[in-house]
């Protein structure tokens, strides 16, 4: 297993994945920068909220795919807003929180989806800095915690509703490449329900303490365990939600700890033909990322090379893994049926193995169930949150 950070060990990184047995598609300046404005333009992933005239304004300070130019010149606007929140603080407390909060944005798409550069994993830096002032703010406030695990650390968020004494709390588990403080803001529509949210990094992203491997659940066992320790929680009545690829790993929760769980949202997540090569060698040419796919991923599952990540990721897989028919908490899954992302047979092996499921399928949906016409709010909204309410009312 390879474990590695800084920016030697990225420099190999890029060497190898670029020397696998195919050259590997990537946008040139031009085109990431037409596309990014595009995205921004949008509102879309992952260029959530910032204003398009921002980041016209920082692609145009960038002229080429350095990781260290497109670092540098997102955090320089994020410092302006940084600087301006602190300002604010003392005299303007809201207006300060959605200054944190927009500077968050902009270290955020700084550090992107991988620190592949010392100012990459600066902006990455301030963007947890940022994120933790305005949660400061927040009303309710969000909090950061941090545990004992296995010799190292795991860190989360915690945010809880206000008037309820012990609310019952969603664990929520953040894709591959939208960490655990982008979640932190989905998971704020539970609170008005009187649910609390933690959110919390999957394996092998942001700050969690293990890479992708099978086992890596054991760290959500540890947040169930402190969570049944606290007085002002409801430790009996717990569920544990994915979003992409963290579906993976609630799935994976869920079979481990399905006499302590509630119910497990699966939305979007790769269970078995995913992981095969087939699967993958078509993902890793894909498009619809951004950009640093491949850096991503390898990343993300510890390895170095693309053939690595080939023959490694056939081990993750919920079937041969002999996972795939063990008896789980009441599971929700959510998909598209034109998932470009994770195949759909990963949906349709899910629903028709071990215990019986609950399912929302968009027929025109793509990844995460959205389409044109039903956006991520909405199934949040009208999916999952009624869902879970009727979980942890049947427990009550």
């Amino acid at each position: 297993m390879v474990r590695w950070s800084g920016a030697v060990a990225i420099a190999a990184l890029l060497v190898t994945a670029a020397h696998s047995e195919e050259p590997l598609p990537k946008r040139t300046w031009d085109e990431l920068k037409a596309e990014t404005l595009s995205r921004a333009e949008r509102g879309a992933y992952p260029v959530f909220h910032i204003e398009s005239a921002d980041a016209r304004a920082i692609l145009d300070s960038i002229h080429s795919l350095s990781p260290e130019e497109w670092g540098s010149a997102w955090m320089k606007v994020g410092d302006e807003h940084f600087a301006r929140a602190q300002t604010l603080e003392a005299n303007q407390p809201a207006e300060a929180r959605d200054e944190y909060l927009y500077a968050w944005r902009l270290y955020g798409m700084g550090g992107w989806p991988v620190a592949t550069s010392p100012k990459k994993a600066e902006s990455r830096a301030k963007a947890w800095k940022a994120f933790d002032a305005y949660g400061a703010l927040a009303r309710p406030r969000i909090e950061t915690v941090t545990i004992p695990f296995e010799g190292k650390t795991v860190r989360f968020t915690l945010q809880k509703p206000d008037g309820v004494q012990r609310p019952p709390v969603v664990i929520g588990i953040a894709g591959s490449d939208l960490w655990r403080d982008y979640a932190a803001i989905t998971m704020r529509s539970f609170l008005p329900h009187g649910i609390a949210g933690i959110t919390v990094d999957m394996p092998g992203t942001g700050d969690a303490p293990l890479p992708g491997r099978p086992g890596a659940e054991r760290i959500y066992s540890g947040i169930i365990d402190y969570v049944q320790t606290r007085p002002d929680l409801d430790g009996q009545r717990i569920i544990v939600r994915g979003e992409s690829w963290g579906s993976y790993w609630a799935a994976r929760v869920g079979m481990a700890e399905a006499k302590r769980l509630k119910g497990v949202v699966f939305q979007s997540g790769p269970v078995d033909a995913y992981f095969q090569k087939s699967w993958q060698e078509k993902a890793f040419h894909t498009r619809e990322f951004l950009f640093d796919y491949v850096e991503s991923r390898l990343h993300m599952l510890g390895v170095t090379s693309v053939d690595e990540a080939y023959q490694m990721m056939p081990m993750l897989s919920l079937k041969a893994d002999g996972l795939i028919d063990r008896p789980t908490p009441p599971m929700l899954v959510i998909g598209g049926a034109k998932d470009t992302q994770v195949p759909f047979s990963d949906t349709e092996l899910l629903l028709k193995s071990g215990s019986p499921k609950y399912a929302w399928i968009n027929p025109s949906g793509q990844t995460m169930g959205r389409s044109v016409t039903v956006k991520d709010q909405w199934i949040f909204d009208h999916v999952i949150v009624p869902w879970v309410r009727a979980r942890f009312s049947e427990a009550e």
